[in-house]
């Protein structure tokens, strides 16, 4: 499901307030997979196309990029 341009707009950082840009994934035709924060580095976990922006479901950006995709993992 693509994500809502419009809501990306609206969306800040649950921890710091600052502006998100979404992770893709290539793999699955462009698929918005997550939500980085420019300020702290958290990616944020975008589940049937709903971000969920929650402090406890984010995920530090290098443990994004080694395929960590949620903190129970």
């Amino acid at each position: 499901m693509p994500m809502n341009s419009d809501l990306l707009e609206i969306l800040a950082c649950p921890k710091c307030r600052g502006a998100i840009a979404p992770v893709v994934a290539p793999e699955r035709d462009h698929e918005v997979e997550g939500l980085a924060c420019a300020v702290c580095g958290v990616v944020y976990p975008v589940r049937e196309g709903i971000p969920v922006m929650l402090v406890e479901e984010g995920v530090p950006a290098d443990g994004w990029a080694r395929g960590v995709r949620s903190v129970k993992e």
